[in-house]
């Protein structure tokens, strides 16, 4: 019995030492790592391939990242980014009795420097930076810190607020390290990932993770919201950051995390690279923001109930529940009631991955629309083209003793609803930019307020504001719409 068991285990041993089957020429010269507990015997290291077995040694299961960071890490940058605040002056130093022991400099406005942190990916050898509209938001004053310890000023060529991206130009230097854009739509559920960059300051930090999920939507982050979720470690100061594929790719970039703490607990959210490489187009070709295709239609979530009246066995899909007469959805025979859900071949679920779809298209040619539509499903052409700025914005900034003024507002037109994101809006003037320590920031006027009447008067155009803000007046009676509500609201003269 002792001589057949050890003829059995003699027969395991050399199982485990023969050759295993059919490595690639490429995989034969992978590295070579002595396994611990085998004195003098030497593993073959199997790297990741098609014909991936499952690892029988300790030694083929020591992987590391090592070389795809090599590679990644000297594109990814630090984002420090500032503007300087002017604080209100105090009242109480407009009484002589302050100003005869302070001086009359005393009530001058205060400064207070605003800062953010955040981190950004090179993407091109003259020093395109892209990072997160939200680390550069508001801020004026740029710097650019690379791996190798250099900094550079910035210049924002362009921000995005609807994909929360914006585009940097660092001022000096050439032939910078970059990372390729790879494919976002090429990803599957469980690929692995790296996050890398700057996590609460502490210089740059790589977690390693897998795509959690795809096509996340309803996260509230953008305007289009579709985002990559990853449980690779993402952190404040870590927005910015590429998320990185095995190849060594930018597949999204770092954008937002889930958390009651404010740390990471494993949910994070990127931005798709495809939808990236859109923005960076633009950038390029000098346009200070994005154009995107216009639907020239109102798309609406399916729920169960409408799924179950049209007829659908699951509520997959978007609804179009208005039609422009002169957009392309009209132009493309679509119809109220109608239900798209592919764009060129690709599943469209919901409202937003349709939009996503359509945003991440060249303008000037065309997509092919799956629509359901009494039952039976039909392909469309749609023609992408940007929404129409009719009528002009001709933006006007509101001057005189109005609380409008330090406003400039434009002309609503499709266009401009587009770029703003404005929800059920015709009519009325668009609030586009608020001066600091002005009238209007001072009313807590918004970027995308629409302006509707003022003392009752209907606001038709830009000049209609301008005009009825001249003069001074007892009181202000406003009415405006802000995210789909209308207010009404009366201050003093």
């Amino acid at each position: 019995m002792r001589f057949s068991l050890r003829y059995v285990v003699v027969a395991i041993l050399c199982a485990f030492a023969a050759p295993r089957p059919g490595p690639s020429p490429a995989l034969a010269q992978a590295p070579l790592a002595t396994s611990p507990g085998a004195a003098g015997r030497v593993e073959g290291f199997t790297l990741p391939g098609p014909d991936r077995a499952v690892p029988i040694t300790r030694g083929e299961l020591i992987y590391s990242f090592a070389p795809i960071v090599k590679k990644a890490q000297p594109a990814v940058v630090n984002v420090f980014a500032s503007r300087v605040e002017r604080m209100p002056a105090n009242p109480l130093f407009d009484d002589p009795i302050f100003q005869r022991f302070f001086g009359e400099g005393g009530g001058m406005p205060g400064r207070n420097m605003a800062q953010s942190l955040g981190s950004g990916v090179i993407v091109d050898q003259s020093g395109l930076v892209v990072t997160n509209n939200h680390v550069i938001e508001g801020m004026t004053d740029v710097k650019v810190a690379l791996a190798d310890k250099r900094e550079f000023s910035a210049k924002i060529l362009l921000r995005d607020p609807r994909t929360d991206l914006a585009v940097l130009k660092l001022a000096d230097g050439a032939d910078f390290p970059t990372m390729e854009l790879g494919d976002s739509d090429a990803l599957e559920v469980g690929d692995l990932t790296l996050a890398i960059g700057n996590p609460f300051g502490v210089g740059q930090t790589v977690t390693q993770g897998i795509i959690s999920a795809l096509a996340r939507t309803h996260v509230g982050i953008s305007d289009y919201g579709f985002f990559i979720q990853t449980d690779a470690a993402i952190n404040p100061g870590n927005s910015g950051g590429p998320l990185v594929d095995m190849n060594g790719r930018v597949v999204g970039i770092n954008s937002a995390i889930f958390s009651k703490s404010g740390g990471s607990v494993g949910i994070g959210f990127a931005i798709p690279a495809n939808m990236v490489k859109s923005v960076i187009a633009a950038a390029k070709g000098g346009g200070k923001q994005v154009k995107r295709a216009w639907m020239g239609a109102t798309l609406q979530t399916l729920s169960q109930e409408i799924a179950d009246g049209l007829g659908l066995d699951r509520p997959t899909g978007a609804l179009l529940a208005d039609v422009d007469p002169k957009g392309p959805s009209a132009e493309a025979g679509l119809k109220r009631g109608d239900v798209i859900v592919s764009v060129d071949g690709q599943a469209a679920d919901d409202p937003e991955a349709v939009g996503y779809r359509l945003a991440t298209k060249p303008l000037g040619g065309q997509a092919a629309l799956g629509v359901l539509r009494g039952g039976k499903k039909i392909t469309t052409q749609i023609r992408l083209t940007p929404a129409p700025e009719t009528p002009p914005r001709d933006a006007v900034k509101i001057k005189g003793p109005s609380p409008f003024a330090g406003a400039t507002v434009v002309n609503i037109s499709p266009a401009v609803i587009e770029e703003m994101s404005i929800q059920g809006m015709t009519n009325g003037v668009v609030v586009s930019e608020v001066d600091d320590g002005t009238y209007a920031q001072q009313l807590n006027l918004q970027r995308g307020d629409v302006i509707l009447a003022v003392n009752d008067q209907k606001i038709g155009t830009t000049r209609d504001l301008a005009s009825i803000t001249l003069g001074r007046a007892y009181y202000w009676k406003i009415t405006l719409a802000r995210g789909g509500q209308v207010f009404t609201t009366v201050i003093g003269g």
